[in-house]
């Protein structure tokens, strides 16, 4: 069991804490508002891939996303939120948007923005159905010991990666006291996030 849980959790910090529509949003929400002030946003976003991660283990998710107008219509939303999101980031000076009490995206917009992220999907997709962490000793109730394991191993990995990622924004942007090199790399977090949503939907 161990030496499959040391593959699960490489595997998982791979494909989880990879730049994605998801990780790049909070350390661009942690470098334009502060990771005090992200972590409203960071809850969201957790709450959404914990969201995912129980529709993969249930099967839900192959059900809905076996619909093509159903799939097509996450895609698009979740499209539209981020390049709404990006723009929100790129017009945030650091300094300007904690003076003035700007406040950061939602909980309620991070969450949509996790369940509708396609990268999500794949990632948690990948490392839950591809390891399996306890094969014997409980009787009948292996198959659901496993799943549990599996679902407690892959909450702290993306509490963890995601966490990391917000922090990393926040601390980047406090180096950059001037304004201007501020709007810089707010704007480049912004086509960061961009580019992430159009590579994870192709």
């Amino acid at each position: 069991m161990f030496e499959n849980l040391i593959t699960m959790l490489m595997v998982a910090v791979a494909l989880m804490g990879s730049p994605g529509p998801a990780t790049l949003s909070l350390a661009a929400v942690g470098a334009a508002f502060g990771a005090r002030a992200g972590l409203r946003f960071f809850a969201g976003i957790i709450s959404g891939n914990i969201t995912v991660l129980l529709l993969l283990a249930t099967g839900v998710t192959g059900i809905v996303l076996a619909v093509p107008e159903m799939k097509i219509a996450i895609t698009l939303a979740a499209g539209a939120y981020i390049l709404y999101l990006a723009y929100r980031i790129a017009m945030a000076p650091p300094a300007a948007a904690r003076e003035a009490g700007a406040r950061a995206p939602s909980f309620p917009s991070a969450y949509f923005l996790a369940i509708a992220n396609p990268k999500a999907y794949a990632a948690l997709g990948a490392v839950y159905s591809g390891n399996t962490l306890i094969t014997e000793g409980f009787g009948g109730q292996t198959l659901l010991m496993d799943s549990a394991a599996k679902l407690l191993v892959m909450i702290c990995v993306m509490v963890t990666v995601n966490g990391s990622w917000l922090v990393f924004g926040s601390a980047f942007a406090a180096v950059l006291t001037d304004p201007r090199k501020s709007r810089i790399a707010n704007i480049c977090f912004a086509i960061l996030l961009v580019v992430s949503v159009v590579l994870a939907v192709l």
